[in-house]
Order: C-alpha cells, then structure tokens, then sequence
C-alpha cells in the first residue's frame, strides 16, 4: 500500500507561513503514519525544525533556481519524485496555482486556501462595511486537510516545550540568562507597511515608560532592515537594560527561542506577533489600517490585548499595503502610549497568578 504523503505549499509572507505552524504540526502529531513536506522559501525552515518526526521541509528558491514557467516545471519535476498522495495549496498565488494546474493535471489529490475574498471586500468596503469576525487564517488552512480527508483538531501550544526553547543555542556572547522574578518584554515596532507601524515617537514613549515603571526588567527589540536597526540601536543606547535583540541574535531560529521566554511582548499587526504567537508568547497587539476580524490574530492570543481606535473608516486594508483613505494614518495616532503600557500591565499581572 502506498505511504500517504502531503505536499504543503506555502511560499510566503513570513507571517503568513508562521501561521501554518499550529495547522502541520497539529495535521502531523494526529496523523502521526502520513509523510508531510512543507515547500517554502528558504527563510522558513526555522518554523519547522521543532516538528514531529513525520514532517520534513524542502526549500524552493523562486527567485533564482526555480524562476518562471521554465523554473515552475523544473520544480515540478522534482516534487512528482517525492510520490505525494495530496497536495494542499495554502497559499493560492500564481506560482502555486500553476503548480497547482499541473497536478490537477496528472490527477492528483488537490485542494487550495479559500481567502474569503467577497467577504474581505466587504470588511474593507468604505461605504458598505459589515465589521464582522472572518475565519481565521489557522481555521481556513485547516479547512484545506478536511477536504483532503484529514480532518484536524487545532490543539497546538508552542514550537517549544514548557519552560521555552534552549537559550544555551543562542549565539555566543548575547546575554540571555534570565534571574528568577525577572521580566522580560519583547518590542517589535515594525511592519512591512507604514499604515500598520504605530508612530515611532510614541512607541518610544512607551519603551520609556517601561523603562522606568519596571528598572529590573530586559527590553528586547526585535527588527530588520536598516532604517529600523538604526531606530532600534537608538533606543539601545537610551534605555538601561534595552537591547537589539534581533541585531544580535542573528535570525529567525534563535528570535524563536528568545520570544519563547518572554513574559509579553508587544508587536504591530505583524510577522513577529505571529513568531511570538507560536513561540507561546502573549502579544499585545496594535492594530491600525488592518483589522483583528480579518482573521490575522496571533495563535491563540486574548482579543482584550489587541490595541486599536474605533473608527469608522477601520479596517481599510486586509494587509495594509493600501493608501490611507483619510491620509493622515489616525487610526494608530489616535491610539494614547499609555493605553498599551495599561494593556501590558495586565498581561504582566496576569502571569503572575
């Protein structure tokens, strides 16, 4: 009889692939007979590394290796080697699709994401919004396995086990011993788009009073790029016991780890709410141009954390990628510093009992 096998794909954003992890790694501990191979970018491996032993990752370099039509076939080639039974589509984008085309072709399994499109158009809609809760992602992928026949319970809690990742795997020299009692809060001020990036001026407001409502505690900023590693070094040097932890730590697997142990941390609508989400961190969110009912929450994370303004005009995007219909971004100015410091107090008090 032959072994069954499951194609996932998933190609990006970094957020979005973070989202399949409580899916496959639920998908694989209650199938634990069926072979499951994630196909991402190479940037993804580190979400699947803490799998159970039935889950294996392949990397696919679109942009060089497999670019194009002619790069898609030679990749197609290579996955009807691996002989898969199924093939679930999570991401329903162009490449997969024609990927997917392909299959349908040799009369495979095949099932793909339904991204709810009219009702994300009325969530958005300017003049006839409905603000209503979507399926949530997690829920949507693992809708695809139920029509594959792999029905899943969601009962996923962390990449890690109790007590969070090894922070002796940490790179040589970050200072990453915890003291008993110590607080550690995670910031990520950052997103891909300026409508989801809480302004930088306030943020700084509320690393300060952080800083000095809790002096014993670690503040770890977590960002790329260089704009953002400038603002990140910025606040290193003006906060006691505030680093840049993502400029030390030097990537994805080891920000895992990190965010694994910390006691809150603070993030936009974002791929770190979704890293810290599946690490086993409380978030609190802070949401602007995007929406908590589009179905982008962080796993299993508390709805009162998630920061926001009541306006009409919210949500104006799923991603954020479009223009501000008001041009002023209000949605996160009208959003006081004090009222995420409130809300991170809460989580602070709240892990305490």
């Amino acid at each position: 009889m032959k072994t069954e096998h499951i194609l996932i794909i998933r190609f990006s954003a970094l957020g979005a692939v973070a989202m399949t992890v409580p899916v496959v790694d639920s998908l694989a501990r209650q199938y634990p007979d069926v072979r499951i191979t994630m196909l991402s970018r190479p940037f993804a491996r580190p979400f699947f590394e803490h799998m159970p032993p039935n889950v294996g990752f392949m990397e696919a370099d679109l942009k060089n290796e497999y670019y194009g039509v002619k790069g898609l076939n030679a990749l197609y080639r290579r996955l009807t080697a691996k002989n898969f039974t199924a093939v679930a589509d999570l991401h329903s984008v162009l490449r997969s699709d024609y990927l997917r085309m392909r299959f349908n072709i040799d009369r495979y399994r095949v099932e793909h994401i339904d991204k709810n499109r009219s009702a994300r158009k009325t969530l958005t809609s300017s003049d006839e919004k409905q603000l209503v809760q979507l399926p949530s992602a997690f829920q949507c992928y693992a809708d695809v396995f139920a029509r594959l026949g792999y029905p899943v319970e969601l009962d996923f809690k962390s990449l890690f086990p109790a007590g969070g990742g090894d922070l002796g795997r940490l790179p040589a020299g970050f200072n990453a011993s915890k003291a008993a009692g110590e607080k550690w809060i995670g910031i990520a001020p950052f997103a891909a788009h300026t409508a989801k990036i809480y302004p930088l001026p306030m943020m700084e407001e509320v690393v300060r009073t952080l800083a000095a409502r809790h002096p014993g505690c670690r503040l770890f900023l977590f960002g790329g790029g260089a704009e953002e590693t400038a603002a990140l070094n910025e606040w290193s040097a003006k906060f006691d016991r505030c680093v840049n932890a993502s400029a030390g730590l030097g990537g994805i697997g080891s920000e895992l780890i990190l965010m694994s142990h910390l006691d809150v941390m603070i993030s936009m609508d974002s791929a770190n709410m979704q890293m810290a989400s599946i690490a086993g961190a409380p978030v609190v969110s802070v949401w602007g141009a995007t929406h908590p009912y589009a179905g982008f929450m962080g796993w299993r994370q508390d709805p009162r954390n998630a920061v926001q303004a009541d306006m009409p005009c919210r949500p104006c995007s799923i991603y954020g990628n479009k223009p501000c219909l008001r041009g002023d971004c209000m949605c996160m100015k009208a959003i006081p510093p004090q009222e995420i410091v409130d809300r991170v107090e809460f989580v602070l008090k709240s892990r305490q009992f």
